[in-house]
């Protein structure tokens, strides 16, 4: 069983990325899921911008006081959301561009600062 504690955070983690993806579509973006599991990893937004299939990373930290969310996105990690990019692709027969973003988001509800980083990283 979990402790109130983290399923606060769970909760929390949860709330920022339904605010996040809110976010993106007031920019333009069409959502297509959320939180799509494969092998290794877990992609957190999967959305449309005009022909392009976007995976989206959302970080979240209170402060950066210990760094910014967008660095916590390691090489391991990039290639976590590679591998689950392609099964994602792959499960549901897709062939298109594709592109990898994080939204970088710092702060507490209601006051959040969101960092958009389209393209933050390739696919090798």
């Amino acid at each position: 069983m979990r402790r109130p504690d983290a399923i606060d955070a769970v909760a929390r983690g949860q709330a920022i990325e339904r605010h996040a993806e809110a976010w993106l579509c007031q920019r333009g973006l069409i959502a297509i899921s959320r939180n799509q599991r494969a092998k290794g990893g877990e992609i957190d937004l999967v959305m449309r911008d005009g022909e392009t299939l976007v995976f989206v990373e959302v970080r979240h930290r209170r402060s950066i006081r210990h760094g910014h969310p967008a660095e916590t996105i390691t090489i391991t990690k990039q290639r976590r959301l590679i591998q689950a990019a392609r099964f994602y692709l792959h499960r549901n027969g897709l062939s298109c561009p594709c592109r990898f973003d994080v939204l970088a988001v710092t702060g507490s509800s209601p006051s959040l600062d969101i960092q958009w980083i389209a393209g933050a990283f390739e696919a090798n």
